[in-house]
């Protein structure tokens, strides 16, 4: 290797050079270049960008993808340049898992597994589609942020704090300087006494004093080179840091994306609940039967007392309201009646609702004016 001497050794003197310059600061032994203040509310709201927007990533990468060994894999392929394999969500896994029990069972509950199956899949695609959207709207300008421009500007207020040092440090040297010139001009201005004092002294005297005039000018001319350098990056630094207000308007819009793809992804998994509640409501009732077990149950063991409802077939025109025991209820979501026995329904309207004897805790009968039927109860926010 071929090694530079002389750079080498002229680094580790500028490296022992800051650091006595920055022991000293610490020790109150030597003055400091302070900023202006306008700087340094720069510099603080700049840290506290970094340090939340760190923060606010890596929750957000744990929101995506909570799973810290699928967020290791991730980070190693983005690391290695290469794409991640497409991975299956825990929602199609689910729903996929679903399906194929219902190929075994063969029963009203594999046909409800079927229905609940294929939801579960458009849940997780929809779940994979708003993954893939976040980390592109959201998550990588966050990144990019982080690796790139915050990088930039701490090189660059590391570079402004050695020139800082430097400057400090000419100070510093400059004052000594003068000091000792000024010493050795009092020293030169004594008149030379022949009998005590020896012409040499006098001539040393002389001698020193010119040498520190030289010092002095010499380090004048270091203090101005590194004021001209120190003012520059500073400029350099200052123009970054001012850059902090645009990253705030970047990431004002990502995160107007990334709310806009929640909602969509929220609204999404709404709609195929509602038609997965839709479906189930047309399929026979596995619940209704087994509460007519056992009201058939019942009935034997309490001979002569009957119940309003004793069929699977509900008559609602014989229903009558009971006295007490009615109540208010908002309608949450759009249904629509499976038959003559249900009550359809609009969603924020307010019905009349009431239970009977032996019926299934999943349904009510509503009233709406002069129309009743059943009503499935998880449409409904029951009212006191």
């Amino acid at each position: 290797m071929d090694f530079n001497v002389k750079k080498l050794a002229s680094g580790a003197g500028l490296f022992f050079t800051r650091a006595v310059q920055f022991t000293e600061e610490k020790l109150g032994q030597a003055e400091k270049t302070e900023l202006d203040a306008h700087f340094e509310n720069l510099m603080s709201r700049a840290d506290c960008t970094k340090n939340w927007t760190e923060k606010i990533y890596r929750q957000t990468e744990v929101l995506l993808q909570p799973n810290p060994s699928a967020r290791i894999e991730e980070f190693l392929y983005e690391k290695l340049d290469r794409k991640a394999p497409s991975r299956i969500t825990n929602g199609e896994l689910l729903g996929q898992y679903m399906q194929d029990a219902a190929k075994e069972f063969g029963s009203p509950y594999g046909s409800t597994l079927i229905k609940v199956g294929e939801c579960e899949r458009r849940l997780g695609a929809a779940e994979r589609e708003f993954l893939q959207t976040s980390a592109i709207s959201f998550l990588t300008p966050l990144r990019n942020f982080l690796e790139g421009d915050w990088k930039t500007i701490s090189k660059e207020r590391r570079l402004l704090e050695n020139l800082r040092l430097d400057l400090d440090a000419c100070k510093t040297r400059l004052k000594k300087a003068k000091l000792a010139e000024a010493k050795a001009a009092c020293e030169g201005e004594m008149a030379p006494d022949f009998q005590e004092t020896r012409p040499r002294n006098y001539v040393l005297s002389a001698s020193a004093s010119a040498l520190w005039s030289e010092e002095v000018e010499k380090a004048e001319h270091e203090l101005r080179v590194a004021q001209t350098e120190f003012d520059r990056q500073a400029e350099v630094t200052r123009l970054l840091l001012e850059g902090i207000s645009s990253t705030h308007v970047n990431h004002l819009r990502c995160l107007h994306e990334f709310v806009e793809a929640q909602a969509a992804f929220y609204k999404q998994c709404h709609l195929h609940m509602q038609e997965l509640q839709k479906d189930l409501g047309r399929l026979p009732n596995a619940f209704a039967l087994n509460s007519t077990h056992s009201m058939a149950a019942a009935g034997s063991s309490a001979e002569g007392v009957s119940s309003p409802v004793e069929t699977d077939t509900l008559k609602i025109e014989e229903v009558q309201a009971p006295a007490t025991g009615t109540r208010k209820a908002k309608v949450l979501y759009d249904y629509d009646a499976a038959d003559s026995s249900e009550l359809s329904l609009l969603a924020d309207e307010l019905i009349t609702v009431y239970t009977l004897p032996g019926m299934d805790s999943d349904w009510l009968i509503g009233e709406r004016g002069n129309q009743k039927g059943k009503v499935p109860v998880t449409y409904l926010e029951l009212l006191s």
